[in-house]
């Protein structure tokens, strides 16, 4: 806001110019620390402050279900935390990453038809490789490229990464990515022109004792379409809509992948403490159950099915002969 002086203020002013009391050098002095944002046209800024916290908070979501996927498949403690989400050139991107490594090119699809990339570091590739194949998943010191049968495996890992990011975008537009190629060599990837700005987002992945970085490269013109949606207040407005079509198939599609106990009780039996104790190899208990009789089966602790035994191929098994009801269940 600009202050207007009064004449008095003015005189005041000029008076003290004349007698020595203010100095133009101070004024001049003043003049110099003021503070000025330096703006480089070549680089102008596309996301604002709000947009850039949306996107944080959209890939904190990609990064919370890429832990919880990733510790699943390899039986180890995982963390990926999203380390920033900058605005630079493509030819910045391409100068910082190294060679060789796990480039995956991918279209977004769905709403926005653009294309992607997806940089994993090299070393972290072979971390969470060995892990898969049954080592110790350590850091190897060797980096070296990935053959056929590695690649084919980051290519399924990739896709299952891919299916994550669509699913921690649902809130503000419908993707669907899908992978077309892996490439190692930086040099070859050419999705937009050098000078064009692009939305980077780095993510640091700790696996046991190795870490490493996994960036995600998405062209500004890719998602210019919904810039709009990535305010605040849009998402304020969004959280009272209805659902989307496409999200209850995404809580369904998850829920399918949870594991549960089951359980097929072959029978039970009564005995007393001085029989139980008094037990040894060799000897036989017997249970209610007759030969005919069917076996009960409980899913997550709750009776759901009735199964009679049997064997396929050379295990055991059972055949599911009818589900069970509420009703049917609390009578068991």
């Amino acid at each position: 806001m600009v202050e207007i002086l009064s004449q008095d203020e003015i005189d005041a002013l000029l008076s003290a110019i004349e007698t020595g009391d203010l100095k133009t050098d101070e004024i001049k002095e003043e003049t110099k620390h003021r503070k000025i944002k330096i703006y480089d046209f070549k680089r102008p800024d596309k996301f604002s402050k709000d947009q850039v916290r949306s996107l944080t908070n959209i890939h904190e979501t990609f990064s919370r279900l890429a832990t919880n996927y990733l510790s699943s498949q390899m039986r180890s403690i995982i963390n990926i935390d999203v380390v920033s989400v900058d605005q630079i050139t493509y030819e910045e991107f391409i100068r910082s990453i190294n060679n060789p490594t796990v480039l995956a090119i991918f279209n977004l699809g769905g709403d926005l038809e653009a294309t992607a990339v997806l940089e994993i570091n090299l070393g972290l590739c072979l971390t969470v490789i060995d892990r898969l194949f049954g080592g110790l998943g350590k850091t190897l010191e060797k980096i070296r490229p990935l053959t056929e049968i590695e690649e084919t495996v980051m290519k399924r890992i990739v896709s299952r990464l891919l299916g994550l990011l669509k699913e921690a975008w649902t809130q503000v537009v419908n993707l669907s990515p899908s992978l077309e190629i892996i490439e190692s060599n930086p040099q070859f990837i050419q999705i937009v022109p050098p000078n064009d700005m692009v939305l980077l987002v780095t993510f640091e992945v700790k696996i046991a004792e190795a870490e490493g970085i996994m960036n995600l490269c998405i062209p500004y013109i890719g998602v210019e379409p919904i810039v709009s949606k990535l305010s605040a207040s849009y998402w304020w407005s969004s959280g009272k809509k209805s659902r989307k079509p496409g999200e209850l198939d995404v809580i369904k599609d998850q829920i399918k992948l949870t594991e549960t106990k089951f359980v097929v009780e072959l029978g039970d039996s009564q005995a007393t403490v001085e029989e139980v104790l008094n037990l040894t190899v060799g000897d036989v208990i017997t249970l209610k159950t007759r030969i005919n009789d069917q076996l009960k089966v409980h899913v997550g602790g709750r009776y759901k099915f009735l199964a009679r035994p049997g064997k396929l191929g050379k295990r055991l098994a059972v055949k599911i002969t009818k589900a069970l009801n509420m009703e049917e269940a609390a009578e068991l």
